[in-house]
């Protein structure tokens, strides 16, 4: 079982040491738990949806089995048109479907500096998406590190968008059982 982790720097890893990024924290956690899965790291520090959408074709080799979608953030930090993000996922996911891949979408809510009806537009994408092409969905990236409505620093790196170690470590223990449903969905397809 090959599960592809397409996503940006939060995805990748930035600024932690190896192995303590998303990816292998998950194939340990996964590991752990009995999975026989390899993770891949398709995560490519400062990409955008549509980043990620070039990338997909050679991403998803025929041994991949499913497809984590963790995009949206840069986007999000460039202020770039909800619709165009709406867009480049949607592009993903219904690609990821015509593969017969199933697809675990890991949702971004947007910050107030926008302004109301972009937070609205862009926040609503995840779920609508995730509806529309029946993949599993993580509401939030960023929930796990909530302490009292705000990221906790110590699970933060110093510039307080990119997660500490200790920081992926929660957040893979919040992703974990989503991934092992992923994977069961993987198991069952024909």
């Amino acid at each position: 079982m090959t599960v592809a982790a397409l996503g940006d720097s939060l995805t990748q890893g930035y600024g932690l040491a190896e192995g303590r990024g998303l990816v292998p924290q998950l194939q340990v956690w996964l590991s752990q738990q009995g999975a026989e899965v390899t993770v891949v790291n398709a995560g490519v520090s400062g990409d955008t949806t549509a980043g990620g959408r070039a990338r997909l074709a050679w991403t998803l080799t025929p041994e991949v089995d499913a497809l984590i979608v963790n995009l949206g953030g840069n986007d999000m930090l460039r202020g770039l048109p909800p619709e165009e993000v709406r867009a480049n996922l949607d592009a993903i996911l219904a690609e990821a479907g015509a593969r017969g891949l199933p697809v675990l979408l890991v949702g971004l809510q947007a910050p107030g500096n926008w302004g109301p009806d972009y937070k609205a537009a862009f926040d609503a994408i995840f779920p609508d998406l995730a509806a529309r092409h029946g993949a599993i969905l993580i509401d939030s990236f960023f929930a796990p590190l909530l302490n009292g409505g705000a990221l906790d620093p110590a699970d933060m790196q110093p510039d307080g968008i990119h997660p500490s170690a200790r920081g992926v470590r929660k957040l893979v223990e919040a992703m974990g059982p989503r991934v092992l449903e992923l994977i069961a969905r993987a198991q069952a397809a024909p």
